[in-house]
């Protein structure tokens, strides 16, 4: 790889986000944390990402909003998101498809399974 692909977590839950960073930095990716809603959204819009890890439930902007925010901006809308989140009902998932996501992936869940998803959507990314 000549440059290593980026990717914003927005996680509130630092041991999430710890694990996740760990491994994806394990699997070859530039990692970046947003321990809320907001700072994602200013890091996704700043580093503009390969891909964003989104959760749902976070402190000032949720999931959803962030997601919205990406997708009514030209510069971020293209950008793949995958929801990792608590909540794993059917009407949130559909939500979430609903949005724009191209994931959607419920806690407590495989890191190992995240990574392999991440990098399947990268690699169709291009």
């Amino acid at each position: 790889m000549d440059e290593k692909r980026r990717i914003v977590i927005a996680e509130d839950e630092p041991q999430i986000a710890n694990l996740v960073k760990y491994k994806l930095e394990k699997s070859g990716f530039e990692v970046i944390w947003g321990e809320n809603g907001q700072l994602a959204w200013e890091l996704i819009q700043a580093q503009k990402p390969d891909l964003v890890i989104l959760d749902v439930m976070m402190p000032i902007m949720d999931g959803f909003e962030v997601l919205n925010a990406m997708k009514a901006e030209p510069s971020t809308e293209e950008i793949p998101v995958i929801m990792l989140t608590a909540r794993g009902m059917e009407e949130d998932i559909l939500k979430g498809f609903d949005a724009g996501v191209v994931d959607y992936m419920v806690k407590p869940f495989s890191v190992t399974e995240l990574a392999a998803r991440v990098r399947a959507t990268i690699d169709l990314k291009g």
